[in-house]
């Protein structure tokens, strides 16, 4: 077989200089900037019998001669599926730094462990601009995915900075660990089973027919299942005490997105039902900028959650038994929609060079909680106004925002309201839960 690149000819083997160049070639057009190291700079490890190209493992061979090589095919099927994902660089989710984050399985044994070594770099560095001038010989590919061109630094209360990445890009390097945890576990499982078959003392190599010895499994497991409601009506105190939940969530497809792998399970923090697994990327989806107590920034994302996504998301909300059965959601999620989709048409404007600008920044606050109807009142206000105005838009009663909510869900997701109501779960408290507090990562209470 032939180590070089020929043209029309991609079922042979090619080293791994000239696979750097054919990937960096190959995807030269993809929206995902790819970096030209994929397969000879760290984090790849041709002796660990793979590479990760995106969301892709190609597997490495060991020739004769003590060369490694990558079959060419895989390269371009690789480079093929990069250059189908669609990025917008506006659509970002924090991947850093976060308080109390929870730590990965370390049976998981999956050396990308991307957002551990994003956040260790730059924590290391100092932050983005030093790592953009670090040395050659350092790591910055991920997956063979150049992070550093996407990655934004937000700094908040001018001391506080935050990492964020295009939420495509987020869904692509979940995958690629996702897809490395299941090679990993294949590549263990055949191990064992040859070293319960084969006499210790004649060990069995496996070869190709050009007599090239071959040290990677086959190929990753079988892709993650759909999510099929297994776990409707669980409480989520209850299932997360369980062990082996996190390998269970991790077999099932995002509920929400259906195409990247489950990564944590969603649960309604007010009712404390589980709702359904959940990628990292729409995990962070429903959660708005800034979460206090009683107090969040309504996102620009919003707009997914409410337009372009809707019913998917009122159907994942609705997932909870006890927001289903009164047609209504958690508070922060209520608060978030009267702001974003009530009180629209109060929300001023100013001049722009492409017409008018909505003003400000729209932050919603409440007095009270879900559990004393008549006491709550939500509050939506514009911040951050260019002419230096803060404003109150309206306030709204909770018990007003749930009659708007529900009027809305009838006319937006008919299939969704159609299923929620009273009458649809026998059994329920009569009496919300109250609030759970949630200190697993930072802002993340109440949702």
């Amino acid at each position: 077989m032939s180590e070089r690149v020929m043209p029309g000819r991609t079922d042979g083997l090619i080293t791994l200089g000239a696979a750097d160049a054919l990937w960096v070639d190959l995807t030269a057009d993809s929206a995902v900037p790819t970096a030209s190291g994929a397969f000879t700079s760290s984090p790849a490890h041709a002796r660990l019998g793979y590479v990760l190209l995106g969301g892709h493992v190609v597997a490495t061979v060991r020739a004769s001669g003590g060369q490694w090589s990558v079959p060419e095919g895989e390269v371009r099927r690789a480079a093929a599926e990069l250059n189908a994902v669609g990025m917008d660089r506006q659509d970002l989710v924090r991947i850093g730094p976060f308080r109390g984050a929870p730590r990965q399985e370390r049976d998981e044994e999956t050396p990308l462990r991307w957002r551990r070594r994003i956040t260790g770099e730059l924590q290391e560095l100092g932050g983005h601009e030093r790592a953009a001038r670090r040395d050659l010989g350092r790591p910055y590919h991920l997956a063979g995915i150049d992070w550093r061109q996407m990655l934004v630094e937000q700094i908040r209360d001018g001391t506080q900075r935050t990492w964020w990445l295009p939420r495509a890009v987020v869904r692509l390097l979940d995958a690629a660990e996702h897809t490395e945890a299941q090679w990993v576990r294949a590549a263990r499982a055949r191990r064992a089973s040859a070293a319960a078959t084969e006499p210790p003392s004649h060990p069995r190599r496996a070869r190709d027919a050009d007599g090239r010895q071959t040290t990677s499994p086959e190929g990753p497991t079988a892709s993650p299942r759909p999510y099929n409601a297994e776990l409707e009506g669980q409480l989520y105190s209850v299932l997360s005490r369980k062990p082996g939940t996190s390998r269970r969530v991790a077999g099932w497809a995002c509920a929400v997105c259906r195409g990247a792998p489950a990564a944590v399970l969603d649960h309604c923090h007010e009712h404390g039902y589980v709702r359904a697994p959940v990628c990292q990327s729409c995990n962070t989806l429903e959660r708005p900028d800034h979460l206090y107590s009683n107090d969040i920034r309504v996102a620009n994302r919003y707009t997914r959650l409410f337009h372009t996504d809707t019913d998917d998301w009122l159907r994942h909300w609705h997932r909870c038994p006890g927001c289903r059965a009164r047609t209504t959601l958690p508070l922060p999620h209520l608060a978030a929609w009267t702001a974003h989709i009530a009180c629209r048409s109060l929300r001023p404007t100013h001049r722009a060079p492409r017409g008018r600008k909505p003003c400000g920044v729209l932050r919603v606050s409440w007095t009270g909680s879900q559990n004393a109807p008549r006491s709550c009142l939500l509050t939506v206000a514009v911040d951050c106004c260019p002419s230096g105005e803060h404003r109150v838009l309206a306030r709204v009663p909770y018990r007003e925002a749930a009659e708007r909510f529900r009027i809305w869900l009838a006319e937006t997701a008919p299939a969704v309201a159609a299923a929620a109501g009273p009458d649809r779960l026998d059994g329920l408290p009569a009496q919300s839960r109250p609030v759970i507090a949630d200190t697993s990562g930072e802002g993340l209470a109440l949702f």
